[in-house]
């Protein structure tokens, strides 16, 4: 049976005949261990690949399909601003803090229960915000939601990492990035169409029928578990949880308030303290750490769990807050806007397949650094981008944010899994879904923040009040614009888009440079 490929291109030993160098109190192999996965024979595999890949298309279209409903229910229910946009944070907040402590649990207690239960989670907590007749109760689900969401990333790919090995490893992982890439590619199109169609709680309502048939399926998975069934990091988790929240809190204070006020400075100080305070208990903890810092030792594993915030970074961003642009500012219905995104989304439901055969024949180094730089030139693009743009205007910088991601989504989850012993395959995705969803869950609260800043400056030199125009700047980030300063209101969020592109792609070239030079062939430790 033909092995995946290596990071760096060269082939790497079959899991089934590769030994753990790893003993107690050392540095984990990242070398697959010997364990044989639970079921390669292709009896259950199919099921199982369908359950992970349904569950997982999920989680992108509670981000993105939450987005477009945002501005109809923040209307319906009479919410403020920073109620609504903790709608959104709400949910980022476990779903980025909870994988590394999903992973674990899957490990200790059995991936397929671990997987079960966040389906039913993410479905149940669905169904509630689609009947919640307040933001505050939607807030609170949400919340909860996260965390059935933090389960489902954790375990499915450790499932999928246990279950299946060579080719099938492969194939297995693409689908996975395909539904991934189906969940953000459609996720804005039909939630617009539900939403204009039946409102805003019919997106919630299918979310929470898409986890029947995932749950079902899923039953027939198989269960496995890490024998040594380590302990929970019950101190990391909550440094991290507290710190993370702490950092949303000030995004969203930073909107209402102003970058320099105590409600931003404050929250924002408590975070830098909490996540050094998680860096030091990491650290102490060792072997007991939920965040296994030894594995950052390997060149290679920092590149791949880093492409999250080098890569899908401006793709969340734009998919969050391009649709409100559209919507309120160019004046285009929530259906018109999805499809306006299509040249970003259709690349990203095509390219992860044709990204892991790409792979094969070339390197993960090579289609990883080739993702960043299409970023890269999305990114810089982004300055052609107007209010009253042709849809060919806006295809120039979204088609390669779309062809980038799209790339790394085929390869991603499988290189940072394969990187790190079987048995410990929930750590490792819990390890690199966290870095993927703590950048992401940052993008949109600090976006959200640096969106309104420069629109609100923008709208303040038109002749409005500080106030007002920060008022007025954060409404418009959700879609909800007033006709009165709307030329004022155009221009600032035109250029605020346009000053985002030049920061996307800054990043971007840096990690296009970092993963180049990380993933180098040279770099790869010898084999004996």
């Amino acid at each position: 049976m033909s092995t995946p490929p290596s990071l760096n291109g060269t082939r790497r030993p079959d899991p089934d005949r590769t030994r753990s160098a790893s003993g107690p109190g050392s540095a984990p192999s990242l070398e697959p261990a010997s364990t044989r996965p639970a079921d390669d024979s292709g009896h259950g595999y199919l099921p199982t690949v369908v359950a992970v890949a349904s569950a997982s298309m999920m989680l992108p279209f509670s981000v993105t399909g939450a987005a477009v409903a945002l501005p109809s229910m923040a209307a319906h229910l009479g919410s403020s601003v920073g109620a609504a946009q903790w709608m959104l944070n709400a949910f980022n907040i476990t779903f980025a803090a909870l994988p590394l402590a999903a992973g674990g649990l899957a490990d200790r207690l059995g991936r397929r229960r671990v997987l079960l239960t966040g389906i039913a989670l993410v479905g149940a907590l669905s169904l509630l915000i689609a009947l919640a007749p307040s933001m505050a109760l939607v807030d609170a689900a949400r919340v909860v939601q996260g965390c059935g969401a933090a389960a489902v990333l954790a375990s499915g790919a450790a499932v999928l990492a246990h279950s299946t090995s060579g080719r099938r490893r492969q194939l297995a992982f693409g689908f996975l990035g395909t539904s991934f890439g189906t969940g953000l590619a459609i996720g804005p199109l039909v939630a617009g169409a539900l939403v204009e169609a039946a409102g805003w709680r019919s997106v919630f309502l299918l979310v929470a029928a898409m986890s029947i048939p995932a749950w079902l399926c899923a039953t027939r998975a198989p269960e496995s578990r890490n024998p040594a069934r380590p302990a929970l990091d019950v101190a990391g988790l909550v440094t991290f949880t507290a710190g993370l929240a702490c950092l949303s809190f000030a995004f969203v204070q930073a909107g209402a308030a102003g970058w320099s006020a105590p409600s931003t400075l404050l929250p924002l100080a408590a975070a830098v303290a909490l996540v050094a305070l998680f860096a030091v208990v990491e650290i102490r903890l060792a072997d007991r750490a939920m965040f296994d810092v030894r594995l950052f030792r390997r060149p290679e594993f920092v590149a791949v769990v880093c492409q999250p915030f080098t890569v899908t970074l401006g793709f969340v961003v734009l998919l969050v807050y391009l649709p409100a642009y559209l919507q309120g500012v160019a004046d285009r219905t929530i259906l018109a806007s999805g499809l306006l995104l299509l040249p970003m989304t259709a690349p990203v439901l095509l390219l992860p397949l044709a990204a892991g055969q790409l792979a094969a024949r070339t390197s993960v180094r090579a289609v990883l650094t080739c993702a960043s730089a299409l970023i890269v030139a999305g990114a810089l693009l982004l300055a052609t981008l107007h209010s009253n743009g042709s849809w060919l205007a806006l295809a120039l910088p979204l088609l390669p944010f779309g062809a980038g991601v799209g790339l790394a989504f085929g390869v991603m989850d499988n290189a940072a899994v394969s990187t790190v012993p079987v048995e410990n395959a929930g750590a490792a995705a819990g390890i690199f879904n966290t870095m993927r969803i703590t950048g992401e869950s940052v993008a949109i609260s600090g976006a959200a923040a640096l969106l309104t800043t420069l629109t609100a400056a923008r709208l303040s030199g038109s002749g409005l009040s500080s106030g007002s125009a920060t008022r007025i700047a954060g409404q418009a980030v959700q879609g909800q614009v007033a006709g009165t300063h709307h030329a004022a209101l155009a221009a600032g969020f035109t250029g605020a888009f346009h000053t985002l592109g030049l920061i996307l792609a800054a990043l971007s070239t840096f990690g296009a440079v970092f993963t180049y030079l990380a993933l180098a062939p040279h770099r790869t430790p010898s084999r004996h």
